[in-house]
């Protein structure tokens, strides 16, 4: 069965019906699971899934005083969107990373600030990171300048962080957020909370948080993020979306109550939400499926823009299985710059005007010679093929 992308939202936020294995007997389950954990591959439609969620959950009203803040609180592309550089251009002018105003991020800003939660965003950030390198906001909560402490009593000071610090440092806002909202709904009386801005909230709503750690540190937030949720008494429902193995095998192994599911798109442009029953490896085999999807799409002649990421994360989860350092040392030897830099640009293309939804029809026997030449030319796929064959 395949829905858009609103329908699926709606199956999301729909009671669930189950059977009873004792019995065989259908059994109505009146609300909605505390935690659905969704794996997608990247180009999916994650983050557009948060966003029509976030609509079926607390559509815009007319009514200034109504927000969507007050039902669902989601981390997706989005919020990382909220946060840019400006960069000095007067001499010795420090860079700032802005935070950009709107209802949410002056609301969220002036809730951290006034819970004093500035010391444990910097908390979290420098376990994440680097201890030495130290975030400051500013009095109103708007700008953040960067420092790192070189341990003789010295600092440097204004800097530029990486795109992954960066990552983890929005992550961190939103992390030390989540963590009060937990924390003050486990209070049972409303009259007894530190705030009552979370009374009404509903669900949480997390798409791939930091895909820049290194696995130790992806494992250790997964878990963090994991044991937050179990501790949660209130009611609230999480959904959360990864296209990470990684972290989808150890949140659903640390929590025992969950509901999981596999995010497909069609062809046509529309959407399966599948259930499944196990970890990643168990349940939709990544590596088996990013093959059977490329090779279907060669067939019906129906490749588009997004399989090349398909097919770079194919080659990439091959030579990391291989022990190969580099991914394109796969690529056949004779064009691998151009291959490379195909592959490359195609599935990280970001400006408007580089969006092309049909690929041409070079580009298009690209991807089955490339799949070709890597399932022929390696043992691993070797090996699968005559275990299949």
């Amino acid at each position: 069965m395949s829905d858009s992308l609103t329908e699926i939202a709606q199956q999301l936020s729909a009671p669930r019906t189950v059977r009873n294995r004792k019995t065989a007997e259908v059994e109505v389950v009146t609300q909605v699971p505390k935690v659905q954990l969704i794996y997608a591959f990247n180009g999916t439609g994650k983050t557009r899934l948060s966003r029509e969620f976030q609509q079926l959950i607390a559509p815009k009203v007319e009514d200034e005083t109504s927000s969507a803040r007050d039902k669902v609180l989601y981390y997706n592309a989005f919020t990382e969107d909220l946060f840019y550089w400006k960069n000095g251009q007067e001499e010795d002018a420090a860079p700032k990373l802005l935070i950009q105003p709107n209802s949410y991020t002056d609301w969220l800003l002036t809730l951290l600030r006034d819970l004093g939660q500035d010391a444990n965003i910097v908390h979290y950030f420098q376990h994440y990171t680097n201890s030495k390198l130290t975030p400051l906001f500013s009095e109103d909560f708007t700008e953040v300048t960067f420092s790192l402490d070189r341990g003789d009593d010295e600092h440097i000071g204004n800097l530029k962080i990486s795109k992954g610090e960066e990552s983890n440092f929005i992550w961190s806002i939103f992390y030390t957020l989540l963590d009060q909202v937990v924390t003050i709904l486990n209070v049972a009386e409303e009259d007894e909370r530190e705030t009552n801005q979370f009374d009404q909230l509903e669900y949480i709503f997390i798409d791939d948080p930091v895909s820049s750690l290194d696995e130790n540190h992806l494992i250790e937030l997964a878990v963090n993020l994991a044991q937050l949720i179990k501790s949660s008494k209130s009611g609230l429902k999480f959904v959360i979306t990864t296209h990470s193995p990684l972290f989808y095998n150890v949140i659903f192994n640390e929590l025992n109550k969950k509901s999981c599911y596999l995010l497909e798109r069609k062809e046509d442009g529309t959407y399966s939400l599948i259930e499944k029953n196990g970890d990643s490896n168990k349940s939709f085999s990544y590596h088996l499926y990013l093959k059977q999807t490329l090779e279907t799409a060669i067939v019906e002649n129906k490749i588009q823009k997004y399989h090349f990421t398909l097919l770079r994360n194919l080659y990439e989860k091959t030579a990391s299985f291989l022990g190969y350092p580099k991914w394109s040392e796969l690529l056949p030897g004779d064009k691998d710059a151009y291959y490379h830099r195909i592959i490359q640009f195609t599935s990280h293309s970001t400006l408007p005007h580089e969006v092309v939804a049909e690929p041409s029809e070079p580009e298009k026997r690209t991807v089955g010679f490339l799949l070709t030449h890597l399932v022929e030319n390696y043992s691993f796929w070797r090996k699968e093929e005559t275990q299949n064959g």
